[in-house]
């Protein structure tokens, strides 16, 4: 199967094209070549990703232990036949070790354009584990950048509050073995909402880059369905681990070992070591980031470019019976 796929999206690529005089050529000896420009740097392609973060260093590069960016690129070099510095993927979060994703977003490059991509979209998720697959992949402008053309992120953080656990939620919900006050966390969540310096929220990074500390929360919500709590929030970007620190503060808010009101204090400190006066560590498998919204214009595809791919359904093909 894995063979096959391969084979079926190396078909679909179209020759790199150097110069008009080549291009006439490839045109008379080949139908199916698409004529398009390429950006600056070759063809981009946009990734819609989901994955079980349960296994995984997180998503940015590494080797060992395991990321899944690294998994990703090693299905597109196999894919592509091209190398890691040519691929240039680029993810829209860097998600922390055991943390999941339903709506991950990524680009790569290519200098070649593809005239139709079922079949490389077949092949990336013959090439993955079974815990990472590819959702869609469709042309990208030059304008579009996986990271930078955010508008908001979507995280959820699923706490499943019973005397027991579920086991089929082990996974991806935190166990919590007390009452909640539900109405108290809604409310404490609304002094997140606008635009505020989340300083006290994040957690010390290796990371070089030093990110704006303020950040725009459009809505958090607090979701009851069953045993199950969704908290649900969505913002302009987020710090390093600033969504797991804000929902542990709201879980200790709805033990009732803390007031509401503490949040506004929390934030106006600025100063992490007084957030941990209030709440403990918050373990990674309850989060999900769950969509990335972006700037309209630059989801418009290049024109000349293939459509998006969602994936091929397999059919039965009905055989003739000769009596």
């Amino acid at each position: 199967m894995m063979s096959l796929a391969l084979a079926a999206a190396t078909s679909s690529v179209v020759t790199p094209i150097p110069s008009p005089t080549s291009l006439l050529s490839l045109n008379s000896a080949a139908s199916d070549v698409v004529e398009v420009k390429p950006n600056q740097d070759g063809y981009k392609w946009r990734l819609l990703l989901s994955y079980d973060g349960t296994r995984y260093a997180g998503w940015q590069y590494q080797e060992s232990p395991p990321t899944v960016q690294c998994a990703v690129e090693k299905a597109l070099i196999r894919a592509t036949k091209l190398q890691r510095k040519d691929l240039q993927l680029v993810g829209a979060s860097r998600t922390d070790a055991g943390v999941h994703a339903w709506g991950q977003v990524a680009h790569f490059l290519t200098p070649f354009n593809y005239d139709n991509l079922d079949s490389v979209h077949a092949a990336l998720n013959g090439l993955l584990p079974s815990d990472i697959r590819v959702r869609e992949i469709s042309p990208a402008s030059a304008e579009f950048h996986a990271r930078f053309s955010v508008k908001s992120k979507i995280y959820h953080y699923k706490i499943y509050s019973d005397t027991i656990m579920d086991p089929f939620q082990r996974h991806f919900a935190y166990h919590n073995m007390y009452k909640l006050n539900s109405a108290a966390m809604r409310e404490a969540a609304r002094y997140f909402i606008g635009k505020h310096d989340f300083t006290a929220f994040e957690n010390a990074s290796h990371n070089d880059r030093i990110p704006d500390p303020v950040k725009h929360i459009f809505r958090f919500d607090v979701k009851e369905m069953g045993a199950l709590l969704q908290l649900e929030v969505e913002g302009s970007g987020f710090l390093y681990r600033q969504v797991r620190n804000m929902v542990a503060l709201l879980l200790q808010i709805g033990k009732e070992a803390t007031p509401p009101d503490i949040v506004p204090h929390i934030l106006a400190s600025r100063d992490r070591k007084e957030l941990a006066k209030y709440c403990y560590y918050l373990p990674p498998h309850g989060l999900c980031l769950v969509s990335i919204n972006y700037n309209e214009s630059h989801l418009l595809p290049p024109p000349g470019c293939p459509a998006k791919s969602f994936g091929m359904h397999h059919t039965i093909r009905k055989c003739k019976v000769v009596f």
